[in-house]
């Protein structure tokens, strides 16, 4: 099912804290101590070797020159027996110790070795030091002077840097991670061996206990994705835990501690307004930085393979034929899709100092833009390829055009690499990974602006929990002349007041009543709604939860499933009572979720996707903006052209700002229709069916109706497809995330799928 799955390189850390390790027991590479300040002991792991053992590679567990990697007492005999044999041990496979006993650290896949730096405090004191591992802007200094009040407790220090990074910090016997706070950079964990295993991928820890599928979590994917409170602290596999977004797991010999590093807001009273003005100034500098932090990290030569030139080829050029080999560009580039996003980034990483250059010409050179050309719909973005065409039209920027037909289509090419948990980005994968491969070794995208920067609708009843209503008069206006523009004359006259009541009617109910509405509505099987347009749209958002657009799909039994959860979470408070807020966080953290989904569907070797959008730094200048600021109608857009106005573009397209990303519905039926039979032979005896979250004929004729045109909702057709081929990609892998251990090798799912046992009536 899954021929490529071996040759994703995903990158991920992992280590653990036990009660039952003694210290100089293993953490010992090639005669080095373990814990030396800067210290990057070889052995990356490239290739299949980083990934997610689908291909049963590594098994050897040894480094650079034969010597077996140790760390750690975890398959003894008896946990609390320190001194079992070392060769009875487990390690990642294809790993790089950081630091050893008696909390190891090691890092799986093919990092870049700018990417991983460790530093002590004091070479006196080994056991208090930090490891950062991706693109972070700080200075040695900095990182030293935040691992010197990492110890006293202050922790929100490690997250300040520009860029985005997972941060690991060891103060004696006490383990810190820091997770991000968007969520595109998760921290999960596990109970094991007298204590807790963590990682930055949940899979490699599901394979450490050999974890069953959490079905209610899928079921919960399923029906409320964009609901925190259904999905809880959950992963796919039974037993494995994700901290929340904003968070760090803190580990003291073996016990685990989970706090937030991010002030609350008083839930007394509002919070003054912000200045608009400095607020903006704030996103400015920090996506400045964000972009900066890329541009000034070391430049890669992108490995290729097959490493020959097949020489001239009519019609194709040196960056065609290594376009269609799948090797990326060395140097920089940038989604260009005519989007505000995508190009406010390409201009600003094209415009900085320190141009974006390659290994060849560092300075002078083009960064490369990337626009995507859909020649099987060529209607309905021709306003948006122009937009592209013109902001190219800069001399900092080299143009190309990817164009692809039928071949790019959704559900195109349904085979691919075996990413850490389900996400709707796996049908749309060959798609992206056709215009990523004519990218640059380095790559922006816009991924996240929406989410950070505008205003999820139920914004508008905190504004008038803040009985601030005169800001409501815009947004209602531009969603009345919405419902005029699509033809409903009549009913745009009374769009105000719909509105306007649904929102009052959100900032007047409690947490509590929300959850307890929204889990009897999950059992009475009310979760089939359609959103005509925008005005439908922001009437649906106005709630503390909704069903998702698979919901409809599912069992009695399983909506009946994640509504418990629902009342369960209904007595647990979220960290904002406010509902515009909460929902706009629960967003974001889909959204990043989705996002790191997507960069291991679409991975090309050697290319690193770099989402500024999503860093801390940015994510944290954003949630400064006033909400009356973020209500306003094209208020990204205005935001983005102050952003480059301040580094000297000041003639934007017509037409900018608007809306680019819009689901292109008549591609998605096409391939739909060109898919059809895989994806009816894929439902033909589903694993969800047999998880009992699905029945397949329901599904079946679904799937006829979407390709025969009728209304159905194509993006929960889209989630529902993308479980069914993570789950038969889970079970179809035959590799493992662990060695060094005499017995049976461990894997997640071993058992594969339950069968589902319908309840006696």
């Amino acid at each position: 099912m899954c021929p490529q799955a071996g040759e994703a390189a995903v990158r991920w850390l992992v280590g653990w804290s036990s009660i039952a390790a003694s210290f100089g027991t293993a953490g010992r590479v090639q005669g080095h101590a373990s814990g030396q300040g800067g210290h990057r002991p070889g052995g990356y792991g490239h290739g299949r070797d980083g990934g997610y053992g689908d291909s049963g590679y590594g098994d050897t567990g040894y480094g650079e020159g034969g010597a077996p990697l140790r760390g750690g007492i975890a398959d003894a005999a008896h946990p609390g027996d320190p001194g079992a044999d070392a060769e009875r041990t487990v390690h990642p496979v294809g790993a790089q110790l950081l630091w050893g006993d008696p909390d190891p650290l090691w890092a799986v896949g093919d990092w870049r070795p700018d990417e991983i730096r460790t530093l002590t405090a004091d070479p006196a004191d080994p056991f208090t030091r930090l490891a950062v591992l991706g693109c972070c802007g700080a200075t040695d200094a900095e990182l030293r002077r935040a691992l010197y009040a990492a110890r006293g407790g202050a922790l929100r220090h490690l997250t300040q840097w520009s860029g985005s990074y997972t941060a690991v910090v060891q103060n004696g016997r006490r383990i810190t991670v820091l997770g991000d706070l968007a969520g595109a950079r998760p921290v999960f964990y596990t109970p094991w061996a007298s204590g807790t295993a963590y990682a930055t991928a949940a899979l490699p820890l599901a394979d450490l206990i050999e974890a069953q599928l959490d079905i209610g979590h899928l079921a919960a994917l399923l029906a409320c994705p964009d609901s925190p409170e259904a999905l809880g602290d959950g992963t796919p596999y039974a037993g494995v835990r994700r901290i929340p977004p904003g968070h760090a797991l803190i580990l003291r010999e073996g016990s685990r501690e989970i706090t937030g590093y991010e002030q609350a807001a008083s839930l007394a009273v509002a919070a003054p307004e912000a200045d608009a003005g400095r607020a903006v100034e704030g996103v400015r500098e920090a996506l400045v930085d964000a972009v900066r932090a890329r541009l000034t990290a070391p430049r890669h030569a992108p490995d290729t393979l097959p490493p020959y030139d097949p020489g001239p080829v009519p019609g194709m050029g040196p960056a065609d034929r290594r376009a269609a080999r799948g090797a990326p560009a060395p140097g920089v580039g940038a989604d260009l899709s005519g989007g505000s996003a995508s190009a406010t980034l390409a201009l600003l990483a094209a415009g900085l100092p320190g141009a974006p250059g390659s290994l060849l010409s560092p300075a002078g050179a083009r960064l490369l833009a990337v626009t995507f050309n859909d020649l099987a719909t060529p209607q309905g973005r021709e306003a948006e390829l122009e937009r592209a065409r013109i902001i190219a039209a800069d001399p900092r920027l080299h143009h190309v055009v990817v164009a692809a037909a039928e071949e790019a289509l959704p559900y195109a090419d349904l085979d691919g690499p075996l990413t850490d948990e389900p996400g709707p980005s796996l049908v749309f994968a060959a798609r992206e990974r056709r215009r990523l491969a004519a990218g640059s070794a380095d790559h922006f995208t816009g991924h996240g602006a929406r989410q950070v920067l505008d205003a999820h609708p139920a914004r508008m009843a905190d504004l008038l929990m803040d009985r601030r209503r005169r800001h409501l008069l815009r947004p209602v206006a531009a969603l009345a002349r919405s419902a005029s523009a699509s033809g409903a004359a009549g009913e745009s006259l009374l769009v105000p007041l719909t509105v306007y009541a649904a929102a009052r009617r959100l900032s007047r109910t409690t947490y509590r009543a929300g959850m307890e509405a929204a889990a009897a509505r999950l059992r009475e099987g009310g979760v089939t709604e359609r959103s005509s347009g925008p005005v439908d749209a922001s009437l649906a958002a106005l709630t503390w939860s909704r069903p998702g657009p698979a919901a409809g799909w599912l069992t009695g039994e399983a909506l009946a499933e994640v509504s418990i959860r629902l009342a369960a979470a209904a007595g647990r408070p979220p960290l904002s009572l406010r509902p515009g807020e909460a929902r706009a966080r629960a967003l974001l953290a889909r959204h990043a979720a989705d996002h790191r989904v997507f960069e291991q569907a679409v991975e090309v070797r050697s290319q690193r996707l770099h989402a500024p959008f999503l860093d801390n730094q940015v994510v944290r200048a954003a949630r400064a903006l006033p909400e009356s600021l973020r209500v306003q109608p094209g208020a990204r857009a205005e935001i983005l052209r102050t952003v480059l106005s301040s580094a000297g573009v000041r003639e934007f397209p017509a037409g900018w700002g608007a809306t680019a990303h819009t689901p292109n519905e008549t591609a998605t039926r096409l391939g739909l229709r060109a898919a059809l039979g895989d994806l009816l032979d894929l439902f033909a005896s589903p694993l969800l069916a047999d998880a009992g979250l699905i029945e397949a004929r329901v599904v079946r004729q679904a799937l006829l109706d979407a390709a025969d045109g009728r209304p159905v909702p194509l993006d929960g057709l889209a989630e529902l497809v993308s479980m069914e081929l993570w789950l038969h990609r889970l079970l179809a892998r035959r590799g493992t995330c662990w060695t060094g251990t005499s017995a049976a090798r461990r894997r997640a799912v071993p058992e594969g799928v339950p069968m589902h046992r319908p309840a006696l009536s």
